[in-house]
């Protein structure tokens, strides 16, 4: 339809399709691909059964069906936020269950059957194949004389319950080396999360199944090592960002080597268990998956011939990468794709497994974003930027449409420039978005992420108001509607640009932290200590909790905000 003949409607009343309803109904969360012979795993979070995760599988016929019976739900506990609930073994699936937090196992048309006592939960699961055991991460809940949530004890253990590695405060990516002969794991300490500072560890594993000698291979206090994998051959990857990215690096028993340096993000942030960037294609062909200015994208690596060969493909790989023979599984998404599993194989073939919408969106309906870099005092700050789109309807010349300022959670993650249609609900309707992946997001390299640290609270809502200002600036929206959201952390920084700021006008809290001395006395191990960097050592940085804390100022909100707690 011409421009000229769209019917004028003002902005931020637009009349779209896209409801509410149809934009959150049928959607899937996928995640976790895991492969068996010729068989593909995978696992859905589905909202209509009340969030339940399910492991479904794949044959090479294409058949789809469900392995997690009614009654059980896929997901751990471990750490809080999970991961790595599941593996597969010659069709033998290995499960933590939420309600009981016990590991099943279910064999081939079986019923799922418990393997592990109580009073635990596990995640990160290999199987220990010339043992014939299951190994894992095990967190135990405190004694009743420990130190609350901060008091759990975490370990490495070959389930229902050998310890295999104890002693530090957190653990994950407990390996085994192809000949059986050696143990390799990674581990760290409080105050660190994993993206400030991981140790990778190789221990020999004695014949009675035990961990005998030990050395550590890398990392540090301040370096973070992410996915250690042995490859076929023997030799141990792992990416870490000791030069300021995170890279791919090989051990084979003496010094370690780079494998492609550049710069950019071969890692992430390590919230979860089982997180991958690069599988092994053959032992001497890598795939990898990195991240470069905020796009990710999708390489093979020749590790000994020092070759890197950049794949165009028409999605970005943002997730959960594996390979077989030819084959690489990812879940992938793009601008105007929604997240799905893919299967690249030989010759160039990009193949559709399951989407994660059941209603796509057509594509004259998609606000396509624009990657932007704007100035707030002297550091540069990356954001997404979706203009409003609607192929019915144009807007009064002259005028601006309202701008809604997004900020994810975390606050060390990153948003993503793949087709969310909760943004497209809002775009349609004659809403601009600003998704800002402000200072202290990954994707951008250390010094970017390490902008944060003593300072969350500060940057990133200068970064959030210092967007909405810009695009006023640029006459791409209304200064008296400009909008703040955000969930979790990201709801701390929508309270605190909306308390200690005025440029917007109006705000949406979800599940946001308001008072920052409550989250400190309430939170659980694996964020016990976060807030050591990201604003000072409590007590003795009280003050400072307190002045960043939007509920003691509750007199300088003066704009309509919702909460949702």
């Amino acid at each position: 339809m011409a421009e000229s003949r769209k019917q004028i409607v003002p902005y931020g009343s637009w009349p779209s399709p896209l409801s509410a309803a149809r934009v959150t109904t049928g959607g899937l969360r996928l995640d976790q691909i895991q492969l068996d012979g010729e068989d593909v795993y995978w696992l859905e979070g589905r909202a209509s059964e009340g969030g339940r995760n399910v492991i479904v599988r794949r044959t090479p016929s294409g058949e789809i069906t469900d392995v997690t019976p009614p009654g059980f739900n896929v997901r751990t506990r471990v750490h809080e936020y999970g991961g790595g609930a599941y593996t597969v073994h010659r069709r033998t699936i290995f499960f933590s269950n939420f309600d009981d937090q016990r590991v099943y196992q279910q064999d081939p048309g079986g019923v799922p059957q418990p393997i592990s006592d109580a009073g635990g939960s596990y995640a990160d699961f290999r199987v220990d194949v010339p043992r014939s055991r299951l190994i894992g991460v095990r967190e135990r809940p405190p004694s009743p004389t420990g130190s609350g949530a901060a008091g759990a004890v975490n370990e490495i253990v070959a389930i229902p319950g050998d310890v295999l590695v104890s002693g530090a405060d957190f653990y994950s990516d407990p390996i085994v080396s192809p000949d059986g002969k050696f143990l390799a794991w990674l581990q760290w300490n409080h105050p660190n999360m994993p993206w400030d500072g991981t140790e990778l560890w190789v221990a020999v594993i004695n014949p009675d199944g035990s961990t005998g000698s030990r050395e550590t291979v890398a990392g540090g206090s301040e370096e973070s090592i992410f996915q250690p994998e042995w490859s076929p051959d023997g030799a141990l990857y792992f990416v870490s960002d000791c030069t300021g990215w995170w890279n791919l690096y090989r051990w084979r028993g003496l010094a370690i080597e780079p494998v492609h340096r550049m710069e950019a993000e071969f890692g992430k942030p390590q919230w979860t268990f089982s997180m991958a960037t690069y599988a092994f294609v053959h032992e001497d062909r890598i795939a990898s998956t990195y991240s470069e200015h905020g796009a990710w994208h999708l390489a093979l690596i020749d590790p000994n011939g020092r070759r890197f060969t950049p794949l165009d493909l028409r999605v970005e790989p943002v997730e959960s990468i594996k390979a077989n023979g030819d084959a690489i599984y990812f879940i992938g998404g793009s601008p105007t794709e929604a997240p799905a599993i893919y299967c690249y194989s030989k010759g160039g073939q990009l193949r559709v497994l399951r989407s994660s919408v059941s209603d796509p969106i057509a594509r004259e309906w998609i606000s396509v974003l624009e990657a932007v870099t704007y100035k707030v005092g002297d550091r540069d700050v990356h954001a997404f930027y979706y203009p409003p789109t609607n192929p019915d309807v144009a807007a009064p010349p002259g005028t601006q449409p309202p701008l809604i300022v997004v900020t994810h959670g975390g606050p060390t993650g990153a948003t993503l420039d793949v087709l969310d249609p909760k943004v497209q609900f809002w775009t349609s309707r004659g809403f601009a978005v600003l998704d800002v992946n402000y200072s202290g997001s990954t994707g951008y390299g250390r010094p970017y992420r390490d902008r944060l640290k003593g300072q969350w609270g500060i940057v990133d809502v200068e970064d959030a108001v210092g967007g909405a200002k810009g695009k006023v600036a640029a006459e791409k929206a209304d200064p008296e509607r400009l909008i703040i959201r955000g969930g979790s952390a990201g709801g701390y920084t929508t309270l605190a640009a909306l308390t200690f700021h005025d440029t917007f006008k109006s705000g949406a809290s979800y599940y946001g932290i308001s008072d920052l001395e409550v989250l400190q006395h309430d939170t659980h191990k694996f964020e016990a200590r976060y807030n050591d960097t990201l604003i000072g050592p409590y007590p003795e940085t009280k003050d400072i909790y307190r002045e960043r804390s939007p509920i003691h100022f509750t007199d300088r909100l003066s704009c309509p905000i919702i909460l949702f707690q």
